[in-house]
C-alpha cells in the first residue's frame, strides 16, 4: 500500500517510515499541507499531522474531502475533545493522539483499509444531475452546457452535497466542511449562499431541504 505521510517532525517521520516499510508499505513523506494536496491523488492512504508549517492539517483534510474519499488517519498531539470531534466530522477515518503506539497504528490502518474497501472505491470526480454537471476536480459547474458562474464559497457548498449524491448532509457538517468549524461559522451565511446557489443553478428541487436537519442533492 502506498502511504502518504504528512509530517514535519523528522524524528517522528523517520520512525514511522521504518515501521511502515518493514510492514511492506511504500511511504512518501511531505512536510507541508500544500504538498499533501498535490500528492494525495497518488496514495492509497494518508497519515496526517495537524501542526503543519503552512496550514492547519484540518484545512488539508477539509480540502481533500471535497474531491476524494482517500482514507485519512489523523496523527497529532492535539488530544482535546473539540479537535477530535472536528477531525472526525471533517471526514477523518480515524484519529490517534501522539505519541502513537506503532502496533496500534498498524492495526488501525488495516481496519481503515477494510472499511474503505467496503465503500467500493472513490467516487467519480464528475457528478451529473440531469443537465447539471459538477466537476469536483476542476471546480467547475455547467448548467445546460454553460458555466454557472459560482463563487468559491458557493462551489464549496455545492461540492459537499454533490460528493454525496442522494445522501442527507446536516447543516453542521456543511458548515464544518466549508467554513472549517461549525462553532465559528454564521448559520445565516450558509442560508445566503444556498439561496444564491439555487438561483444560479435554476433547477428547483435539485437541492432539497430536510427540515430540522440539512440538505440533500439528487436522489
Amino acid at each position: 500500500m502506498h502511504v502518504l505521510l504528512v509530517e514535519d517532525d523528522n524524528g517522528v517521520a523517520e520512525a514511522l517510515v521504518e515501521s511502515l516499510e518493514a510492514r511492506g508499505h511504500t511511504v512518501t513523506i511531505v512536510r507541508r499541507g500544500g504538498d499533501a494536496l498535490i500528492r494525495h491523488r497518488d496514495a492509497d492512504m494518508m497519515l496526517l499531522d495537524l501542526g503543519l508549517p503552512d496550514m492547519d492539517g484540518l484545512e488539508v483534510l477539509r480540502k481533500v474531502r471535497q474531491v476524494s474519499e482517500l482514507p485519512v488517519m489523523v496523527l497529532t498531539a492535539r488530544d482535546d475533545e473539540r479537535s477530535i470531534v472536528r477531525g472526525l466530522r471533517l471526514g477523518a477515518d480515524d484519529y490517534l493522539p501522539k505519541p502513537v503506539r506503532l502496533a496500534e497504528l498498524l492495526a488501525r490502518m488495516d481496519a481503515v483499509v477494510r472499511r474503505a474497501g467496503l465503500r467500493g472505491g472513490p467516487p467519480p470526480e464528475v457528478v451529473n444531475f440531469g443537465d447539471v454537471e459538477v466537476d469536483l476536480g476542476a471546480r467547475r459547474v455547467l448548467v445546460g452546457g454553460s458555466d454557472a458562474g459560482l463563487t468559491t464559497k458557493e462551489f464549496e457548498v455545492l461540492a459537499v452535497l454533490a460528493a454525496r449524491p442522494g445522501t442527507a448532509v446536516s447543516r453542521q457538517q456543511l458548515m464544518d466542511e466549508v467554513w472549517g468549524d461549525a462553532y465559528l461559522a454564521v448559520s445565516r451565511s450558509l442560508d445566503v449562499h444556498l439561496t444564491q446557489l439555487r438561483a444560479k443553478l435554476d433547477r428547483p428541487g435539485l437541492i432539497a431541504t430536510i427540515r430540522g436537519f440539512g440538505y440533500r442533492m439528487g436522489g
